[in-house]
């Protein structure tokens, strides 16, 4: 077996391991994480009704400045912003198969001071 195979299962194991854990909370969103070398993107998915609700990345807003983690901040406050034009105030934090460290950390972080209960 290939190293990329082997990377890539233990990757997918991590995302399920992680997602059947929030299948208990069906009634609210799920705001799924994807994070790449350069931009950070989030979305806010109703499961029930396989639709995404309200997405935001770092390649959406303009003028952004600083660091990988303030952007991703200024990510999940935009976020927060549409989620409640949207009618949506509390989501399950999905964050995949990344650990809730630095980036994905201060997106959530940016979603609780927009005012989305996480």
């Amino acid at each position: 077996m290939s190293v990329e195979r082997k990377i890539k299962q233990r990757t997918q194991r991590r995302t399920l391991r992680i997602r059947k854990n929030l299948i208990n909370a069906q009634d609210l969103p799920r705001v799924a994480v994807f994070r790449s070398l350069k931009h950070i993107y989030a979305q806010i998915i109703d499961d029930v009704a396989h639709k995404t609700l309200v997405s935001c990345s770092s390649l959406d807003l303009n003028n952004l400045k600083g660091d990988k983690k303030s952007i991703a901040h200024q990510v999940g406050a935009a976020l927060a912003d549409r989620a409640k034009k949207a009618g949506i105030s509390a989501v399950i934090f999905d964050r995949g198969c990344y650990l809730y460290h630095g980036r994905v950390q201060s997106l959530a972080d940016g979603l609780r001071e927009g005012g989305i209960k996480v």
